[in-house]
């Protein structure tokens, strides 16, 4: 657990710190951001900088153009290896997943359109030949497609179907007579829709499809289909584009509909699964539910990757507006003859820092995060249940990471006025590129129902096999008392109980104690779990239909969900702050720690004091309390922006941070 941090002995109102004051080391604090892979991330960061043309493209060229600028781009940064990192050496690969993800992370700070264009190419095509293809296939396509020799796209969504892959139309159906599968788009619901790189440069797709053999249905699988020779269109597939969209303008979005479309029998990416040449199909998962858990849980690295993304675009935003408002004046407050700096204002501390100590937050659950999917996809964690966890945390942190983006460009846009609105000043672009984030890799309401099953059943009674319904009549055989005492939120709530002296732990602890913080978020999560439980339980026992039940409680489901992704990135948050040596980088940590807790309590002090755990009296002094911190983080808020290493090129935003030059230390 992180060290106890002292009450102040000050007065609520008082701005003293109990930290005293802090200065920011700023290259410590950068390498601890940076992480283990601060020399990838610095050779990103040059390559972003010697592409920084690329942001004014999207503005002065035609669609066209730009797609074409970005494939360049794209396949530019492949010979340098910087895309190819999570491959096999043996394929010109790095041969480090956590590094590719640093990698992907830090492009994130550049043009959004080469960052999916990235993703798509590397991440899930090429993510799904190495996670889901055999030897032969890594020899056929890896070597290709790192070097971007080999452009692909990931066809898996369908115009009917998106976060419910498991219905998808497009068939895949095995000819013993000429070993071949037939790729047939059965219903216009099934053409393959929004696929990243299909409507102009992918020469391959992995096609998603329902596999038919000998007349029986064995669920999705993946094949490798060719889709052009050159830049014509193969016979039998009819690629058009999905149009201008919101934003990511240098992708090529298509639809792709098959029409008897034959692939040879090797196309098949069958880790999981063979069609033999006489057209049986094997398989060592028996059950189609696991079987196909286990293919999707192969990808979860996309996941991981897009939250990174949405964290890296609101540390930009938050870099642009904090600069800003170190430059910019606006009335005069204090003085009659210069107007004040806007963060010096109490309004625009609380606008800007509290989303701040968030985003530090946020980092270091991806730290975690990406750490986790390091060791489970480089072997070192063999463990079923920590693969499946790791699945709930990518979900889950996703969700909160992309939600978090969007609140945060919009506020950041909002606090530079007039000049944010400006489409060199970056706003606009990430406004429209990130927001399909929240849906990108899964809706994030899905998501957390993810998260929620797993919380539920505890990865129990095989819990790939499960359904949402199969969850609810799982979860209303048990006691609820069963499914609290599985969460670790129990455990570690009756700890901080017995060590505050019983259940007056929300009242006689001190409002910067980080034990207070993560008992507050752990009573939320295990409550909520609980109150779901109890729902889902009554509705089964009350002979109510299990899909008509989880739907009455949906947003429960949801809502427990999220409570306790919000605990898992406290925990980080703090454990990273437990971890640093005593001084004045640990010192200034434990103050953005402080705000982000007690900010997020201020947030949900409906809830708390709904449910009992927030007394008026004690609100108003977390008001209080985040007001002083505000103004505590505010002289170390360039710095704390500064550290995140966002280059200036990145940033554009000419006419925003150009006031005086001024560094606004007050």
């Amino acid at each position: 657990m992180a060290s106890e941090v002292q009450e102040p002995t000050t007065t609520p109102e008082s701005d003293e710190s109990p930290y005293g004051e802090l200065q920011v080391d700023l290259p410590a604090l950068t390498a601890l951001l940076d992480g283990p892979y601060a020399e990838i991330r610095a050779m990103v960061r040059e390559g972003l900088v010697e592409y920084a043309s690329v942001l004014e493209d999207a503005e002065t060229m035609t669609r066209d153009e730009f797609r074409d600028r970005v494939r360049d781009v794209v396949v530019e940064l492949a010979a340098t290896g910087q895309t190819g990192m999570g491959f096999p050496k043996e394929y010109g690969g790095g041969g480090d997943i956590g590094a590719s993800v640093a990698a992907f992370e830090t492009l994130g700070f550049g043009d959004l359109s080469v960052l999916v264009k990235v993703g798509v190419q590397f991440g899930l095509f090429g993510g799904a030949i190495l996670q889901l293809g055999t030897q032969r296939h890594h020899d056929a396509y890896l070597a290709g497609l790192v070097k971007g020799d080999i452009l692909g796209c990931f066809a898996m969504t369908e115009t009917g179907h998106g976060s419910n892959v498991q219905a998808l139309g497009t068939t895949a159906t095995y000819d013993p007579a000429t070993q071949e599968f037939v790729i047939r788009t059965e219903t216009p619901s099934a053409t393959k829709d929004y696929i990243g790189n299909a409507a102009k440069h992918a020469q391959l797709a992995v096609v998603f499809a329902q596999l038919v053999v000998d007349g029986a249905t064995h669920g999705v699988h993946a094949l490798v289909v060719p889709l052009r020779d050159g830049d014509t269109v193969l016979p039998g597939i009819t690629i058009t584009d999905d149009g201008p969209k919101m934003g990511l303008n240098g992708v090529d979005n298509g639809r792709i509909a098959f029409d008897g479309v034959r692939v040879p029998r090797d196309a098949l990416l069958d880790r999981f699964a063979q069609v033999t040449e006489d057209g049986e199909y094997v398989s060592e998962i028996d059950n189609a539910n696991r079987r196909f858990f286990t293919m999707l849980g192969t990808l979860v690295q996309g996941r991981v990757c897009v939250g990174a993304a949405g964290l890296s675009a609101s540390k930009v935003a938050l870099t642009i507006a904090v600069e800003y408002a170190l430059r910019r004046r606006q009335f005069e407050a204090t003085e009659d003859e210069r107007e004040e700096l806007l963060l010096d204002y109490g309004m625009h501390q609380r606008r800007l820092l509290p989303l701040l100590a968030r985003t530090y937050a946020l980092h270091f659950g991806q730290q975690v995060l990406s750490s986790r999917l390091h060791d489970v996809f480089s072997g070192i964690t063999t463990d079923e249940v920590a693969r499946r966890q790791l699945e709930s945390r990518a979900a889950g942190t996703k969700a909160l990471a992309t939600w978090h983006a969007t609140r945060t460009i919009q506020e950041c846009r909002e606090a530079c006025g007039g000049a944010g609105y400006l489409a060199e000043n970056r706003f606009a672009a990430l406004k429209a590129d990130t927001d399909v984030f929240t849906t990108f890799e899964g809706d994030n309401h899905v998501l957390l129902q993810l998260v929620a099953k797993g919380l539920l059943t505890d990865y129990a009674s095989d819990f790939s096999d499960l359904d949402q319904f199969g969850m609810v009549r799982f979860v209303a055989g048990l006691a609820v008392e069963t499914v609290l005492e599985r969460s670790r939120a129990h455990k570690l709530l009756e700890q901080l109980r017995d060590a505050f002296g019983g259940d007056k732990w929300d009242q006689d602890t001190g409002l910067l104690d980080p034990n207070y913080h993560r008992a507050m978020f752990e009573f939320r999560e295990e409550h909520m779990i609980g109150g779901v439980a109890r729902r889902l339980k009554r509705g089964i026992d009350a002979g109510m239909n299990p899909g008509e039940v989880f739907s009455r409680v949906q947003d429960h489901v949801v809502a427990a969900a999220h409570a306790h992704v919000e605990r898992l990135v406290l925990d980080a948050f703090l454990d990273a702050v437990d971890a640093q040596p005593e001084g004045e980088l640990k010192s200034v940590l434990n103050l953005v720690s402080d705000l982000h807790a007690l900010s997020s309590i201020e947030a949900d002090r409906g809830w708390f004091m709904e449910h009992g755990r927030l007394t008026s009296q004690r609100s108003k002094a977390i008001s209080r309390e985040v007001n002083i911190l505000c103004r505590q983080v505010r002289p170390l808020a360039g710095d704390l922006v500064r550290a995140f290493g966002v280059p200036r090129e990145m940033l554009r935003a000419e006419s925003l941070l150009s006031w005086g030059e001024e560094d606004g230390r007050g």
